[in-house]
């Protein structure tokens, strides 16, 4: 499978749910005109000497309106995207060693810590593996391509605590959707975090901050459209015994 460059914003689920009549910024993010990230991207797309390769499953952009895939395009120039739902023999030329699974598995080691344990030479240029999707859907990705993973690439994660709920989007500056654990987070901070500890000479930190700069924005932009929405009333789901049981009471009170 080649790589694939990412769709344009105007085909990405966020600009397909703009509703019509309403301005979209056509100069950089894509998104409407009112909540246009383009002040806090990039100027230009920042190199890294870390290749980042994201293997995103089908539905991450067409049916997710809040995916960092589009934000992470715009903000790094050594990314590529492999759509699909679990990695190919065929993808195996195009990645270069080490490579870095990026997914917290029992398994993996602790990236700050593999980063002090392994010689400079050793993880110099790296190729950072992530798999894009909804929790569940990373789980099936991460299953489905294991077999073939195991046999090169290292697996590596950032600190997860799965007795812990994560936060929502109103209780963190980051959070772009309910996380299932503490420590979980999304692609794109994922990608900051770990460049942070895997760029050479202090470049990590800098490009750490600016990504977090644009992903802070966009949830700053979503919290308030959420808080301003107005919530329609949940149906209240009642189990048939109870609907019966009302209906044989309203008819006993009709013979009365």
């Amino acid at each position: 499978m080649d790589f694939e460059p990412l769709p344009s914003a105007a085909g990405d689920a966020t600009a397909d749910e703009t509703p019509p009549g309403r301005a979209v910024c056509s100069s950089g993010c894509g998104r409407p005109s009112t909540v246009c990230l383009c002040p806090y991207l990039p100027a230009s797309p920042l190199p890294t000497s870390t290749t980042v390769v994201i293997l995103h499953h089908p539905h991450a952009l067409r049916r997710n309106p809040l995916s960092t895939l589009p934000l992470l395009a715009r903000s790094l120039s050594n990314l590529r995207l492999i759509p699909g739902r679990r990695l190919l023999p065929s993808s195996a030329p195009l990645i270069a060693k080490p490579v870095l699974l990026l997914f917290p598995s029992p398994d993996a080691a602790d990236l700050a810590s593999w980063c002090r344990s392994t010689p400079p030479p050793a993880r110099a240029n790296p190729t950072l593996l992530l798999l894009d999707g909804t929790w569940k859907q990373a789980k099936e990705m991460h299953a489905a391509s294991l077999s073939f993973l195991s046999s090169f690439a290292v697996p590596v994660s950032l600190p997860v605590d799965c007795g812990v709920d994560g936060d929502s989007m109103f209780e963190g500056e980051l959070v772009v959707k309910k996380e299932p654990h503490k420590g979980c987070m999304s692609t794109m901070e994922a990608v900051a975090r770990a460049l942070r500890l895997l760029e050479p000479e202090g470049r990590g930190a800098e490009i750490e901050d600016t990504m977090v700069g644009v992903l802070r924005a966009m949830v700053a932009f979503q919290a308030e459209h959420l808080q301003h929405r107005p919530m329609k009333p949940r149906v209240k789901m009642r189990k048939k015994k109870d609907i019966k049981r009302e209906e044989e009471m309203k008819r006993d009170a009709r013979l009365e």
